[in-house]
C-alpha cells in the first residue's frame, strides 16, 4: 500500500473512533441524563438558554457522531463539533488542569484536534459519502 492510501485509512480510523465517542456522549445527554438533566448542568455552569443549548448539543453530538461513523457530512459536522469542544474546554474544563482524572482539558482537547483534522481532511475511506459522489473513494474532496 502506498503512503497516501495508508493515510486515508488512518483518517477513517480517526473518523469512526471520534464518531463513536460523540455518539455515546450524545446518547448519555439525550437518554441517560435527559435534556432536563443536561440543561440543569448547563445552567449550573452559566450557559445561556440552557435548555435550548442542551437540545442542540445533545442532538449534535448524537447525530453528528452517527454521521461521522457513516462518513456522511464529515466536513459539515466536524467544525460544529469542534465549536462544542471549544465551548466545553473554556466553560467546563480549563480551570481543572490538563488531566481528565481531574476534569481537565485533555479529553476535549484531543476531540477538538480530531474534529479540526476531520474538517481539513474529509472522511477518509469507507465513507457513505463515497457512494453518493462521483469522486474517488477516500479522496479529500469526498466529504
Amino acid at each position: 500500500m502506498k503512503q497516501a492510501e495508508l493515510s486515508t485509512w488512518g483518517i477513517t480510523i480517526l473518523r469512526v473512533s471520534v464518531g463513536i465517542i460523540f455518539l455515546m456522549n450524545g446518547w448519555v445527554k439525550l437518554f441517560v441524563n435527559g435534556i432536563a438533566g443536561t440543561a440543569g448542568f448547563f445552567d449550573s455552569i452559566g450557559i445561556p438558554l440552557a435548555t435550548a443549548a442542551a437540545v442542540v448539543v445533545s442532538v449534535l453530538e448524537f447525530a453528528g457522531g452517527a454521521a461521522l461513523i457513516l462518513g456522511v457530512g464529515t466536513r459539515l459536522v466536524s467544525p460544529l463539533l469542534a465549536v462544542v469542544m471549544l465551548t466545553a474546554l473554556f466553560t467546563v474544563h480549563i480551570g481543572n488542569g490538563f488531566f481528565v482524572s481531574n476534569g481537565g482539558i485533555s479529553h476535549v482537547f484531543a476531540l477538538l484536534a480530531a474534529t479540526l483534522t476531520l474538517t481539513l481532511t474529509g472522511p477518509g475511506r469507507l465513507a457513505l459519502a463515497d457512494l453518493v459522489t462521483s469522486r474517488g473513494a477516500g479522496t479529500p474532496e469526498a466529504a
